[in-house]
């Protein structure tokens, strides 16, 4: 196998697989634990949104500190810290819950800004969406499964399953981490801290980054509140099932990341109306998801499958476009900040949502989401004809 399938790469897949698969767990049991200890949608959704708003801050220095360290010995420091932060939670409560998220988003800043852009500077670029694709192909299977065994796991009662469960997942991640190899990135130079800052400027003055931006948080935003409240939300729909729901979701995230990895735009332009067909898939799917509470489960799990087809088709595509139209010069620390985007998104989607939940209901945030996803449609065609 050559290309994005190449045994090295594979390798690297396989350990984003592992390192991502108790996340698919936590993400159905930690809500759930916190509705029975008599949480609020709103503390709910601080103790979710923990995990990637750390993310967010941490991963614009993360290449640089690996840089420095090199990414063996900085791979191996992170499975340390997170075999600890999944530790925390089968000895806290809601509390401990909150700091080990907090670690894990420490731990995945470096994890996947470290496994992401080496995917991106070793492939060529004919094959850049392909590789891009296969790790978030990667970072989602766990969500197929996950959430069936999590949803077995609470309804048992039974937490000492829960704990066996999470502390062989980080022992299997550590071992197979800990084994890996890595070549040593080419000596360049480091970014100086005005190069940052002006780095970061182009948030709002680079038309293809602000573009990007704002598409990937809006959506993250959509994704966030699916991932934190769907597990408290099926139980109002009848005939409905969370851990269906997102398996469904994932299952299309896999599914379409991977057969359809190559129908990704890969040719460095802006493609309009790909991306409006998955914003308007988003759309759909949120509109889907919250009007399921008057028509039933069908709408619930068509509400899935759309999500699932926009969340496996928005990312890499965009991620892709950006490998060619940033500078090459900056091109890491720009990709980073747009990935920071996303973590904020998906964080403010658990933040923001819940009080949103509280006030009105799961079905009228759900609704809000799909109006969310209708501005981000029109925000594509007032921004097009400034990529010209």
């Amino acid at each position: 196998m050559r290309g994005a399938l190449a045994w090295p790469f594979m390798r690297l897949y396989l350990l984003t697989l592992f390192y991502f698969s108790s996340n698919s767990i936590l993400n159905v049991i930690i809500p759930l634990k916190g509705e029975s200890l008599g949480a609020s949608n709103s503390t709910i959704g601080i103790v979710m949104g923990a995990y990637l708003f750390t993310t967010m801050f941490l991963r614009p220095w993360a290449g640089q500190v690996i840089y420095r360290q090199g990414p063996v010995k900085m791979l191996r420091i992170i499975l340390i810290i997170n075999a600890l932060a999944l530790s925390l939670y089968t000895i806290t409560g809601l509390g401990g819950y909150f700091f080990a998220r907090m670690l894990q988003g420490v731990c995945t800043a470096f994890f996947s800004m470290s496994l992401q852009l080496g995917i991106i500077d070793s492939l060529p670029e004919k094959d850049r969406s392909q590789g891009i694709s296969m790790y978030s192909l990667c970072a989602s299977m766990p969500g197929v499964i996950g959430p069936f065994l999590a949803l077995n796991i609470w309804e048992s009662g039974n937490m000492s399953v829960f704990s066996i469960t999470i502390i062989s997942m980080a022992v299997l991640t550590g071992a197979f981490g800990f084994s890996a190899t890595m070549e040593a990135p080419d000596k360049r130079p480091l970014p100086q801290q005005a190069d940052r800052q002006g780095s970061f400027s182009q948030l709002f003055t680079n038309p293809h980054l602000f573009l990007c931006s704002i598409l990937m948080l809006g959506s993250s935003v959509i994704f966030g509140g699916v991932t934190t409240f769907i597990p408290l939300y099926a139980g109002q729909v009848q005939h409905a099932s969370a851990a269906l729901y997102l398996m469904l979701q994932a299952g299309t995230i896999v599914a379409a990341r991977f057969f359809l990895r190559k129908k990704i735009p890969s040719d460095g332009k802006w493609h309009p109306a790909f991306i409006k067909a998955v914003i308007l898939a988003l759309t759909a799917a949120s509109l889907c998801t919250g009007l399921s509470g008057y028509g039933g489960f069908v709408v619930f799990y068509c509400g899935a499958l759309l999500m699932g087809l926009a969340q496996a088709m928005l990312y890499p595509t965009l991620t892709t476009y950006l490998t060619f139209a940033l500078p090459e010069s900056n091109r890491n620390v720009l990709i980073g900040l747009f990935i920071a985007m996303a973590d904020l998104g998906v964080s403010l989607g658990g933040v923001l949502l819940g009080p949103v939940a509280d006030l009105l209901s799961y079905s009228w945030m759900y609704i809000l989401c799909a109006m969310l996803g209708s501005g981000l449609f029109l925000f594509i065609s007032s921004q097009q004809l400034k990529l010209k």
